[in-house]
């Protein structure tokens, strides 16, 4: 996992923006979301683009989602040839027992910090739960190579008044197709 904390997750001494990224499958390749913004409270993003990735996905295992999406992952950050600050992705950073989940081995991959924004718990691991809106269901933020409260903070202060933040959104509208 990336050691450097770069401090201010909004700070404009760190080069690179944020880069949002979510993965849809389809049966031979999947489509990845990726949108790009400078502070985690902007309303539109600096980059948007959908990534297409032939390869069929692996199957889902249990505890191991990392071996299903992190090839896409890992293919649209070669694509974007972008010096991300900070990625955002849609899921865990660590499980239960502080096992290493899809976004720390994503971390460990690209060199750089990770907040994972996962809609769904996973049981036993340890997120930060935070309420957007008038939601009473929370996302669940975990993190590497940052402070975890900061991430909390930084998902809370993003845009929109739903649960799920504006650009979010819109990386997974672009997966989607949309």
């Amino acid at each position: 996992m990336p050691s450097a904390y770069p401090g201010d997750l909004d700070s404009v001494k760190v080069r690179g923006p944020i880069v949002a990224l979510d993965v849809h499958y389809e049966a031979r390749r999947a489509r990845v979301g990726c949108v790009a913004f400078r502070a985690w409270s902007d309303e539109a993003p600096v980059l948007e683009r959908a990534i297409e990735v032939e390869g069929a996905p692996a199957a889902y295992a249990p505890g191991a989602f990392y071996l299903r999406e992190l090839p896409y992952l890992l293919a649209a950050v070669r694509a974007l040839r972008v010096a991300a600050r900070v990625w955002v992705i849609d899921g865990y950073v660590t499980l239960a027992g502080g096992k290493p989940g899809l976004g720390a081995r994503f971390a460990e991959a690209i060199g750089a910090p990770v907040v994972g924004v996962a809609k769904n718990e996973f049981h036993g691991g340890r997120a930060a739960r935070v309420l957007r809106g008038a939601s009473k269901k929370p996302l669940f933020v975990t993190a590497a190579g940052v402070p975890l409260d900061e991430a909390e903070a930084a998902v809370r202060a993003m845009h929109g008044p739903h649960r799920i933040p504006t650009l979010l959104a819109r990386a997974d509208r672009l997966a989607r197709g949309g």
